[in-house]
């Protein structure tokens, strides 16, 4: 699982989604919930957030045993997403029930709705299984294996992502990694080291170490005044935080879906703006580039110069994409998010921020080492504490409490149905 090595598998309590029905429509409109006095609990510090299709914390849009603050990790599938995936279910089933589920329908809808969220034209978009996958397509494009361009990183970037450019490295790029100062990379630190003649910038827009996210404007002007073009990890900011990739200029992001996001493993996108398509080389080909065909080789076909013929897409699928995708996974996907564009980042983020504001000022006090900028608004807050994973595990389980544990720090990541007693319930269980 991308984002957690063998061991946090090992340690992170993760509850498995149930298919049951949710008992309420997607949509309930704030007006359809009696909201007598008391009925619903509200603490000063966070009020329960109304929007126009429902009411924050989402709760009756999931279906979660225990406390869940680990969103990072992956992030629990909606009723909705996991009544989408049994309606194409049915289809597979070929019971009679799936007749209304169209596969392209979903796969078209779900990449104009990311389109949307993110700010994009859909044909700067392609389907691939993962993050990684996106960003060695890049890597791949540009041409950097076994050359000796220079990229700068830092070591926030995902450790997939480093040891892809360490290997690199080998074959002689010319690799420099940023260390943290002060829980977050420097800007100045990052204009020493983007010297003329970079080739690329490569990060993680929210660090998946302690939510640490970059100014991605900032970075792309920055690197765009040296001639150097910027990947973007956006697994852990797509569904997360704003994201408007027109207005910061970055030149290429990717993610897969299973995190903020909301979908599931196997299905992803790449984003590549426009006028840098040309500039990456088809590095891999398969049916899902083509725009036509025809053979000329069977009983009645035209007659043709060529036994095969073909036309590929001139849009970023019809570069980079391949094969068949996990349909299921778009399926839920489609269904996920509309709720978020519905719901809105804007505000998820609002609702969540004095939740990881409470945890910023509560567990220094506890003796947890601030690992995370006091000022962040994404949705990680990391903490250093020796021998967490030791110490903190049997507590957590005891409380049905699930954070990621690390041997030497721990990570909380609440989501729009978490709310402050969780919080509250977390400090305790710590204290």
């Amino acid at each position: 699982m991308r984002d957690d090595k063998n061991n946090e598998s090992k340690q992170g309590n993760i509850h498995t989604e149930s298919f049951s029905e949710s008992r309420r429509n997607w949509l309930v409109t704030a007006g359809a919930i009696p909201f007598a006095t008391g009925l619903l609990k509200v603490r000063k510090s966070m009020a329960s957030t109304v929007l126009k299709h429902g009411i924050l914390p989402a709760k009756d849009k999931f279906q979660i045993s225990g406390t869940y603050l680990n969103a990072a990790y992956t992030h629990p599938m909606s009723l909705g997403s996991a009544n989408a995936i049994k309606s194409f279910l049915d289809l597979r089933m070929v019971n009679g029930r799936g007749k209304g589920v169209n596969m392209a329908t979903d796969r078209r809808e779900a990449l104009d709705l990311f389109a949307k969220l993110i700010n994009a034209d859909p044909q700067e978009l392609a389907w691939v299984p993962s993050t990684m996958v996106g960003e060695n397509l890049v890597v791949s494009g540009l041409g950097l294996p076994g050359s000796k361009a220079r990229v700068v990183t830092d070591a926030y970037h995902f450790d997939g992502s480093l040891y892809l450019y360490q290997q690199l490295a080998k074959q002689g790029l010319d690799l420099h990694i940023l260390g943290p100062r002060n829980n977050q990379i420097d800007m100045n630190e990052l204009d020493v080291a983007i010297k003329p003649g970079t080739r690329l910038v490569a990060i993680s827009l929210v660090s998946t170490i302690n939510g640490f996210q970059h100014d991605l404007k900032a970075v792309c002007d920055l690197a765009h005044s040296r001639g150097a073009m910027v990947y973007a990890d956006i697994i852990q900011a797509a569904g997360a935080v704003p994201i408007d990739v027109k207005e910061s200029g970055v030149d290429f992001c990717a993610c897969s879906t299973y995190k903020w996001l909301m979908g599931d493993f196997g299905v992803g996108f790449l984003y590549v703006r426009k006028d840098r398509l040309e500039m990456l080389k088809r590095s891999q080909y398969g049916y899902r580039q083509l725009a036509d065909y025809a053979f000329h080789a069977f009983p009645f076909d035209q007659p043709g110069t060529e036994l095969f013929e073909s036309r590929p897409k001139e849009d970023t699928g019809g570069h980079f994409e391949v094969g068949t995708l996990g349909n299921e996974a778009v399926a839920a996907l489609r269904y996920s998010l509309g709720l978020l564009l519905e719901t809105g980042i804007d505000k998820i983020q609002q609702f969540r921020q004095p939740m990881i504001d409470r945890l910023q000022s509560a567990l220094p006090e506890l003796g947890y080492a601030q690992m995370t900028p006091a000022n962040s608004k994404s949705p990680i807050v990391s903490f250093a504490f020796r021998d967490a994973s030791k110490i903190l595990k049997s507590r957590l389980d005891a409380a049905d409490i699930n954070i990621q544990l690390y041997e030497n720090r721990l990570r909380i990541s609440p989501s729009f149905y978490n709310d402050t007693d969780d919080i509250e319930k977390l400090i305790k269980v710590l204290s």
